[in-house]
């Protein structure tokens, strides 16, 4: 076989896989199906000195999977700062760590991020070892554009900043990706329609498991099918973004006349050539046709 049609990835020698001191790993683990571990994350959760868990337990069960014995340390939101202290020094001291959380890749909306920050300050040398990861996934499933998106991750649990977090999305006009326990679900969906009219809205649960589903709706749907079935397992929310139309009714000058959109620039010192500019990009339409409705008058 010519050598040229070899993938380039396979012809890597083995030593640059190798698993090296001082460094903690941060290595994508399953949302679900137990096959979606890579090779390389089996490799290196192997040889690695130590494993640090969300959850202990739960990783103990994960790693006895694949028949991997490896000592555990939790790390989790509530003991971040002082394990977080306790996993650095150990990296300075020469030994290697895998970070891992119950499922998908850590970092992302997990404490995980806090020790990677304490690495990077500390010239500790971090590497990311590729796994599945339920936000992307959903957004793939999920029908909507795919093109832009914002990750939310959990909203705040607090009734103010809750508001005040969704009030800031509203103009938003990517795909908006939110997490969401089962036992918050509902109230959640009645917050986005409050906040956001019946904007399309796909939910996803069980990924990559036996259960799996997916349900492509709207947010009053997803309210009207979740008030007569009681919602399981954790959900990915993917919601449309705002629509032009949206942004037009909620801007500033959308209750105003034209002549008195035009008024609100000159009175902040635009010239009228420029007020009449700035109205016509604001309204999506022409300068002619804001000049004529002005000027006629």
């Amino acid at each position: 076989m010519n050598s040229t049609s070899i993938p380039e990835a396979l012809s890597i020698p083995e030593e640059k896989n190798i698993t090296e001191k001082s460094t903690l790993y941060l290595v994508g683990t399953p949302i679900g199906n137990l096959s979606d571990i890579s090779e390389r994350a089996k490799k290196v959760l192997s040889e690695v000195d130590f494993v640090a868990a969300e959850d202990t337990r739960e990783s103990g069960r994960l790693l006895s999977c694949y028949g991997i014995r490896k000592p555990l340390v939790n790390y989790f939101e509530h003991n971040k700062k002082e394990k977080g202290e306790y996993i650095a020094n150990r990296l300075q001291n020469g030994e290697s760590c895998a970070l891992i959380t119950d499922a998908g890749m850590p970092a992302i909306s997990d404490p995980g991020e806090d020790i990677v920050r304490l690495c990077a300050e500390r010239g500790i040398r971090v590497s990311v070892i590729p796994g599945p990861c339920a936000a992307v996934c959903a957004l793939a499933l999920s029908g909507l554009s795919t093109s832009k998106f914002l990750f939310e991750g959990f909203l705040p649990v607090g009734k103010s900043e809750r508001r005040e977090a969704l009030s800031e999305l509203k103009s938003v006009k990517r795909t908006i990706i939110f997490y969401e326990a089962p036992h918050k679900l509902v109230r959640t969906l009645d917050d986005l329609f409050e906040a956001f009219g019946d904007r399309r809205l796909s939910l996803c649960r069980e990924l990559t498991k036996l259960n799996e589903e997916v349900i492509r709706t709207t947010i009053g749907g997803a309210r009207e099918y979740y008030a007569e079935h009681s919602p399981r397992g954790e959900y990915v929310l993917i919601m449309e973004g705002a629509s032009d139309a949206e942004l037009k009714a909620a801007a500033f000058w959308a209750d105003m006349t034209v002549e008195e959109h035009v008024e609100y620039y000159l009175e902040t010192g635009l010239s009228k050539n420029d007020s009449i500019k700035a109205a016509a990009r604001d309204r999506g339409v022409a300068k002619s046709e804001i000049y004529n409705q002005v000027m006629i008058k």
